[in-house]
């Protein structure tokens, strides 16, 4: 009995230790994981901070040296619904590493986010306060102008399917854009790929021939020139080239644009002619999208067969065998007369 008891004391103070070792752990974890969030929305901040510069010093030249030694003034907070919106995004940010925040803001909402475009934490705040905004305003709202029409039960369930929707609404939304932009960057990958072989061939280095399309063919590429915007701001702002790339080929669901990534990203640190590369890869997404095309037309012609049997199926036997159906019909009228 005695020597049970040692074991039972023995195996409890071991399960302690795995449980204290395991604390640890997911301690290291938990803080390397919150200070790489910190690197990442410095490194956002900075970004847009540089960019907010580059426009305002592109919008009138006159914005930075106009007093010598005077103090730098006070940033002035905007007024109106563009101070309620950084209010709300201020708010936010400060709860998306909570427990709270993490269950609202999951990592499904934030691949969605950066799918998007949007890769700040000012945008994911907005999106957090977004999803509760949903959840409690417009139940409210919607109770108070259903309170004399509807009663009981009923107002209760309509009041808790608008609190569901109110909060699933601004996911649905994100998806919905996600989705055309994952469509808008396999459209728009073989003229990327076409662009940095003639840009390339001309002699810019990546740097320049990623400038150029981001400058000059952003009505061309909507959707990667943004996203090569922002690789192109990472970068400046301290990121390597690698870095920069990694979000945009983990962002979207695409494997010729990972490997379109992994060859920039080689070109970048160990230079090299790319022109026959990029062409061959060019031609192979061109094989592909004839491939997909076709295997679209297929499809279309099965449901293009039975639309025509429900509509002009119809009106076909009705041009054809109406008149031999109407003058069998005169026929017999006749005889029976």
């Amino acid at each position: 009995m005695q020597a049970r008891h040692l074991v039972v004391l023995a195996l409890l103070l071991a399960a302690l230790g795995l449980l204290l070792l395991a604390g640890l752990v997911l301690a290291r974890v938990a803080a390397a994981r919150r200070s790489e969030r910190t690197l990442r929305q410095a490194l956002d901040e900075r970004a847009l901070q540089s960019a907010a510069a580059a426009a305002a010093r592109g919008a009138d030249g006159q914005g930075a040296a106009q007093v010598g030694n005077k103090a730098p003034a006070r940033a002035v907070q905007p007024k109106g619904l563009k101070g309620w919106l950084e209010r709300f995004a201020h708010a936010g940010v400060r709860w998306l590493d909570t427990p709270f925040g993490r269950q609202i803001v999951a990592e499904e909402e934030r691949r969605l986010l950066e799918q998007c475009g949007f890769v700040d934490t000012r945008s994911r705040g907005l999106f957090l306060m977004a999803r509760l905004v949903g959840a409690i305003v417009l139940p409210v709202v919607i109770g108070v102008l259903a309170s004399g029409h509807v009663e009981g039960t009923r107002y209760f369930a309509l009041v808790i399917v608008v609190a569901m929707v109110g909060f699933m609404a601004p996911k649905f939304v994100l998806a919905r854009r996600a989705g055309k932009r994952r469509n808008g960057v396999v459209n728009e990958l073989p003229l990327l790929v076409d662009l940095l072989r003639l840009l390339q061939g001309v002699g810019l280095s990546l740097d320049q021939a990623l400038q150029v399309v981001v400058n000059d063919f952003r009505g061309m590429l909507p959707v990667l020139s943004s996203e090569l915007e922002i690789a192109q701001r990472q970068f400046a702002t301290g990121r390597t080239r690698e870095q920069s790339f990694n979000r945009l080929s983990a962002s979207y669901d695409n494997e010729d644009l990972r490997a379109v990534v992994r060859l920039l990203v080689q070109v970048d640190r160990h230079g090299g002619a790319v022109q026959e590369p990029l062409k061959q890869f060019g031609d192979r997404l061109r094989e592909a999208r004839r491939a997909m095309l076709r295997e679209r037309i297929g499809r279309l012609a099965v449901k293009m067969t039975g639309v025509m049997i429900v509509t002009l199926l119809p009106a076909l036997m009705i041009v054809t065998a109406g008149p031999g159906v109407l003058a069998v019909q005169h026929s017999f009228h006749t005889a029976k007369h």
